[in-house]
């Protein structure tokens, strides 16, 4: 859980030290920090565009006059981990020289991952732009042993876009990876949530505890999308037990938006040590079931309406994997209202919508 900037700034100049250190602040003054939002991570565009004499990767003054390693030991300071990004090719995916990216990191493995660890950081996104090629598996795994060589733990963060199943050996000890994306890059809209929930939604069986699919980065905040579906979008993104990385301006944002980022109950299915990606029990006419074990033996349940039209909607508690003759307690997590029942949900579910419960044995 964290922040981003890329979602929000992309390139732009925007994305300074300033903006990071504001960032920084925002979470602990808005209380995301103590609701588990611990990370703060630089995307693309924070090196310079030319290594140094010695080959070394090197921040962009303009953007960093007091460099990375200072703006590291802020967000220290504040009780946050500090990430970067690289490309596992030979340039990043942003163009800037010669319609080029910054210093990817193919072949400058050892040397790279030794500067992560110089300058504090504690995360790398590792992207898949100008890759020459290469075998992915081959790519992800010279910086994951270059990586764990450097002594420093460092949260290994593969971002190859699901073009390669990084699902099926990113978790090989010589990789090493702690995340990986299965899906192309989210937009903010929603048909672009949607197409990604249902391509990560699947992959329930490769997630675990130290290991998790990765659906890409919240999009809560930027202003494309309603506060409904931005609820769904956060709501899918929990039972599915993905990395909770805003990607909204924090300085800027809205008081519906911050809300919804900081649904603790939410957040706890999110977190659950239990560590169990959710799985869709049904996939009918547009309405989506997911259950997700909890490590207390509750349930988390959501139920989402992908229609654009109401749908009147009735989950059995058989569905659900629950004794149908038992008393339960059914906690809805965004109206945080508590009701008894037999386990069972019947609701009418507006467009785009999703309910999501905690549902517990008497």
């Amino acid at each position: 859980m964290g922040f981003n900037n890329w979602n929000s700034t992309h390139c732009r100049d925007e994305f300074n030290e300033d903006m990071i250190r504001g960032v920084a602040d925002k979470l602990i003054s808005s209380g995301l920090r103590d609701a588990g939002y611990r990370h703060i991570n630089l995307d693309d565009c924070w090196a310079d565009w030319k290594r140094d004499k010695n080959g070394n990767l090197q921040p962009n003054l303009k953007r960093f006059p007091h460099g990375i390693k200072a703006l590291a030991d802020y967000v220290h300071e504040r009780g946050f981990a500090f990430g970067l990004y690289s490309s596992a090719g030979t340039n990043t995916c942003e163009p800037h020289q010669a319609n080029r990216g910054f210093p990817g990191g193919l072949g400058h493995e050892k040397q790279d991952a030794a500067y992560f660890a110089s300058v504090g950081a504690d995360y790398l996104k590792y992207d898949n732009c100008n890759n020459q090629k290469v075998p992915a598996k081959e790519r992800y795994k010279a910086m994951g042993e270059a990586l764990r060589a450097t002594g420093k733990p460092i949260f290994y963060s593969l971002c190859e876009w699901g073009e390669n199943k990084a699902w099926l050996w990113a978790t090989d000890p010589a990789v090493g990876a702690s995340s990986w994306r299965t899906t192309g890059d989210i937009s903010d809209n929603y048909a672009s949530m949607l197409k990604i929930f249902k391509e990560n939604v699947v992959l329930d069986a490769y997630a675990g505890p130290g290991h998790w699919n990765d659906p890409d980065m919240l999009e809560v905040g930027n202003g494309g999308m309603t506060d409904v579906e931005y609820r769904s979008h956060f709501s899918l993104w929990s039972i599915m037990a993905a990395p909770l990385l805003i990607g909204t301006d924090l300085r800027k944002i809205k008081p519906d938006a911050l809300e919804i980022l900081l649904n603790k109950e939410v957040i706890a299915v999110d977190q659950d040590p239990l560590g169990v990606q959710g799985k869709r029990v049904r996939d009918t006419n547009g309405v989506h079931v997911i259950v997700k074990p909890l490590k207390d033996g509750s349930r988390a349940v959501a139920v989402f309406n992908e229609a654009d039209a109401a749908q009147d909607v009735a989950v059995s508690a058989k569905e659900l994997g629950l004794q149908a003759s038992a008393k339960y307690r059914m906690r809805d997590l965004w109206k945080h209202s508590d009701a008894q029942g037999d386990g069972s949900i019947k609701l009418r579910l507006e467009p785009h919508a999703t309910v999501m419960y905690r549902i517990s044995a008497q």
